[in-house]
């Protein structure tokens, strides 16, 4: 194959695979474009190994630019560094199809093995990025009832496994009637799979707040933002049983600036509810901090859950000494780093037992299932996306919240600065949504659940099964490479 042809072929499969996600969300766009890609590899065996690794740079770079466009709102150079660090791992992923897709029974090695890349760009460096998971494509259609069953990476591999069979039927016409009937058995057995609250617990009225900012994080002034939220607050004129605040609603730590807590204790007597708050804690020392939900009621303090998945050039600063002179804004912007949690977020407000999560948080297999571990009823994902108004970074992270609900079979309550805020149902339909940059107060009835889905267990040992495949896939090409010379 032309060397010219497979490269500019592999990112515009890259391109139509960033098209599944927000703001397009275009229904089975990726698994085209994986097929697509799948197809040009298939035919690159005989091309040399480097013209393999720019066409996984190509892809990378054609999938994660738009995909990840809203980083341009952080900084420009954030975004073309993000956007090289992942395409590196289709570099990885395109130099391993390409050993598997020439074994029998490739489609299976191929589902494998991208699956597999998947899981380890989520988990490195630092705390990965598991972003735009072909998994996350299902939503709002009919295989999104798999999170169910088999949790996200297995999600992936039945897709990915799709997509493989769609080339099969490229290249052997013959096949296409047993893979259009592969594909149907999928699509049905998406349909009737069951979705929805696992298991009926009490009930619970919550308070949803979207206090509203003045603008991003850093140009807030100080403290102005509590008081958004404790206006906001001041305005719940029905008995509720929680009140839940988004990520940094405070930039004060009421717990070592008695003012602040003692205005905290104050608005949870008014509105007679606990509060789930949220800010900036003082760390350890002058130069950290925590990223941090706390429970608060008229007694005071109660739990806290600290963010454990930060941003890295975000919240914390990697290399910060050797970088402070290279880029003196890293300083300014970031003055202290953030340290992170290691405690599941459940915690009990209102009687009730909740799984809090903070951001980003909501992306990681892990921070979810051991939550849902401790005793979650229902998710909250408390948020802060001031910084990205206006892109498609707001929608992405609130259609990743509604998998979620499908997968624990939980409500999932977001309460966000300037939005997306909402609640979820467990089947994944929205139950109301607040308009975005609008002060607003939502109140809903949110029904805990009592039970489990099959992917609380089966999530992480189908994954760690699937990368045992892979590596038995690649392992099995590389042998049969030096048999053939």
């Amino acid at each position: 194959m032309n060397p010219l042809f497979a490269i500019v072929g592999s990112a515009l499969a890259g391109v139509i695979a960033s098209t599944a996600f927000a703001p397009w969300d275009f229904p089975g766009a990726m698994v085209v474009a994986v097929a697509g890609w799948c197809w040009l590899l298939r035919r690159m065996a005989a091309s040399r190994v480097l013209t393999v690794l720019i066409a996984g740079f190509a892809f990378g770079w054609g999938y994660m630019g738009p995909l990840i466009w809203w980083m341009n709102a952080v900084d420009p150079a954030a975004w073309i560094a993000l956007v090289m660090a992942q395409a590196v791992f289709y570099v990885l992923i395109a130099w391993a199809l390409r050993a598997v897709l020439r074994l029998p029974g490739w489609p299976l090695w191929m589902a494998a093995v991208w699956t597999a890349g998947e899981s380890l760009r989520g988990a490195i460096p630092l705390s990965g990025f598991p972003w735009g998971r072909l998994a996350h494509t299902a939503i709002d259609t009919p295989v999104e009832s798999l999170v169910r069953l088999v949790g996200m990476p297995a999600t992936t591999f039945v897709l990915a496994l799709v997509a493989a069979l769609f080339v099969l039927a490229a290249e052997r016409p013959r096949r296409i009637v047993p893979v259009a009937g592969a594909t149907g058995a999928v699509l049905l057995c998406g349909a009737l799979l069951p979705v929805g609250l696992a298991g009926a617990g009490e009930s619970h009225r919550v308070a949803v707040v979207q206090g509203g900012t003045p603008g991003p994080f850093l140009q807030w002034p100080r403290g102005e933002i509590f008081e958004l939220h404790l206006e906001a607050t001041a305005g719940i004129d029905e008995p509720v049983d929680m009140v839940l605040w988004p990520e940094n609603a405070m930039d004060i730590d009421p717990l070592t600036e008695a003012w602040a807590g003692d205005r905290l204790t104050e608005a949870s007597r008014d509105v007679g509810a606990p509060i789930l708050a949220a800010g900036i804690l003082n760390g350890p020392t002058s130069t950290t901090a925590y990223n941090a939900g706390f429970v608060w009621t008229p007694r005071g303090h109660q739990e806290t859950y600290v963010k454990r998945k930060l941003v890295p050039y975000g919240e914390y600063v990697p290399l910060r000494q050797q970088l402070g002179d290279l880029v003196p804004r890293i300083d300014r912007d970031i003055p202290r780093d953030m340290l992170a949690g290691d405690e599941p977020g459940d915690l009990r407000i209102g009687g009730a037992v909740i799984g809090d999560t903070i951001c980003w948080d909501i992306a990681y297999d892990g921070i979810v299932r051991e939550a849902i571990g401790g005793g979650a009823e229902f998710l909250v994902v408390q948020t802060s996306n001031a910084s990205f108004e206006g892109t498609s970074q707001l929608r992405q992270q609130w259609n990743i919240s509604r998998l979620r609900a499908i997968e624990t079979g939980r409500y999932v309550v977001v309460p966000s600065t300037n939005g997306i805020s909402g609640v979820v149902a467990p089947d994944g339909e929205v139950v109301t949504e607040a308009p975005l940059l609008e002060p607003t107060v939502m109140i809903e009835d949110i029904t805990g659940a009592t039970g489990t889905t099959p992917a609380q267990r089966l999530a992480a040992p189908l994954e760690g099964l699937i990368a045992g495949l892979a590596l038995v896939g690649v392992v099995a090409a590389w042998r049969a490479a030096r048999r053939r010379g």
